[in-house]
């Protein structure tokens, strides 16, 4: 890892950069946006159409050569769009695409590049047009989706279930299994004794948790001066191993 060589005055000054852009670029986007967000690169979200619902405590992350998409597209009014409740991730390169609704629950976590799509976009036939069906996806409480999944219209996928990697999921898929393959298929049930940690259960303390990473922030930065990061841009120092 590099060594960061802002003092922390810096950093926290950048921090507040960042809450100002969300608030007062990306948040406007939105439906709602929920308390405690933690939203990385905010300029690398892109955000079309609506409505679009955020829950608390997200973490949304955006990257320059991944961007984060979120997009509603539909003429239709009084439709669910995108719904991401409490504590989810949504990595860098995402792709949530909603003709109608997709609902993502509580504690969900999503890969990067992972795509999520309610519709097909173009009909079979008549590809001059985007197609009248769409069918709902519902990614139920804790589910984990892996790198470069793709979930597709009218799918479920249950409660603490994990896709594997690459899985292309066209069906339901059940609670409490791990699924993978093209089409996905279930190939392993997970252990009904053994206890799950969710996001939620982890990082529901919000206050705690923010007070236990700027103490570990302070201890990382302790020393740093403006002189020394000005001094780390020009004359760089290799890092040791």
């Amino acid at each position: 890892m590099i060594k960061d060589y802002r003092p922390y005055y810096v950093k926290q000054a950048w921090y507040r950069l960042l809450d100002f852009y969300v608030r007062y670029k990306l948040s406007p986007q939105l439906a709602s946006l929920g308390k405690h967000f933690f939203i990385v690169k905010p300029w690398h979200i892109e955000i079309f159409g609506g409505p679009i619902h955020i829950g608390d405590h997200i973490s949304l992350l955006g990257c320059s050569d991944k961007k984060t998409r979120l997009t509603v597209w539909s003429d239709k009014k009084d439709i669910d769009g995108i719904v991401i409740g409490d504590h989810v991730l949504i990595s860098p390169g995402v792709r949530i695409s909603a003709a109608n609704s997709i609902k993502i629950a509580d504690s969900c976590m999503l890969a990067s590049h992972v795509y999520i799509t309610d519709s097909d976009w173009h009909g079979i036939y008549d590809r001059s047009m985007p197609p009248l069906e769409y069918d709902s996806v519902v990614l139920e409480e804790n589910v984990w989706v892996g790198d470069s999944a793709i979930v597709c219209k009218g799918v479920r996928i249950g409660k603490n279930t994990i896709i594997g990697a690459g899985a292309v999921v066209t069906s339901d898929v059940p609670s409490n299994v791990i699924a993978a393959g093209n089409p996905a298929r279930v190939v392993r049930t997970l252990d009904p004794d053994r206890e799950i940690t969710t996001r939620k259960d982890r990082f529901s303390e919000s206050f705690k948790m923010k007070k236990i990473f700027e103490d570990i922030e302070k201890e990382q930065l302790k020393g740093n001066t403006l002189f020394g990061w000005f001094r780390s841009f020009v004359f760089p120092k290799k890092e040791k191993a």
